[in-house]
């Protein structure tokens, strides 16, 4: 029995719910509107102030469907009304970030800058850093996938090294470390 998918999803003041017929469920609010296409076999019930998705049958389909488009339209929720936030900083002996014309520009240990554009649906920013602090990239926006994505696309240009822990990492993210080479005693 999936617990998520028996949970109501709460609408908050401000925000309007509609599902049409063909199971497209809309939700906008105070920051901008969302959408997304929900399979035929789950039903959608928008109540006075609630939101509740329910399943035809127990099939193994049926109960990973039901949790997930719950989850789903529980994030678009959030997404109108706070939105969503993830941090990076760059660490390493010269590493920077800075915005250039709505381009996010890096400078992690290559012997080239290099370049991210970004979606129009996120909001990329960076924060140069002062001394003794790393520069960060904060990922703004109301569709939860896609800033994550950014955040992920962002990171993967140079992730962080295990040796001396330098590249993009996620603000507060725990980096394993390994023992470097050590001389062998003669």
């Amino acid at each position: 029995m999936s617990r998520i998918g028996l949970l109501p999803i709460a609408i908050d003041k401000g925000v309007q719910i509609s599902v049409t017929s063909g199971n497209e469920v809309r939700v906008k609010g105070p920051k901008g509107e969302l959408c997304t296409q929900v399979n035929l076999d789950i039903t959608v019930r928008v109540e006075a102030d609630t939101v509740t998705v329910h399943r035809p049958s127990n099939l193994k389909r049926h109960r990973s469907q039901h949790g997930l488009y719950r989850a789903l339209i529980q994030n678009m929720v959030i997404g109108v009304t706070r939105g969503y936030k993830k941090e990076l900083e760059v660490i390493g002996v010269g590493a920077r970030a800075a915005m250039k014309q709505g381009v996010l520009e890096l400078a992690v240990g290559f012997s080239h800058p290099v370049y991210f554009v970004a979606p129009s649906e996120v909001n990329v920013t960076a924060d140069p850093g002062r001394r003794g602090q790393a520069p960060r990239v904060t990922i703004e926006g109301i569709d939860k996938q896609l800033v994550g994505q950014v955040a992920a696309k962002i990171r993967g240009l140079r992730p962080p090294e295990p040796y001396k822990g330098k590249g993009i990492r996620y603000v507060g993210e725990d980096v394993r470390r390994k023992a470097g080479k050590t001389a062998a005693a003669r």
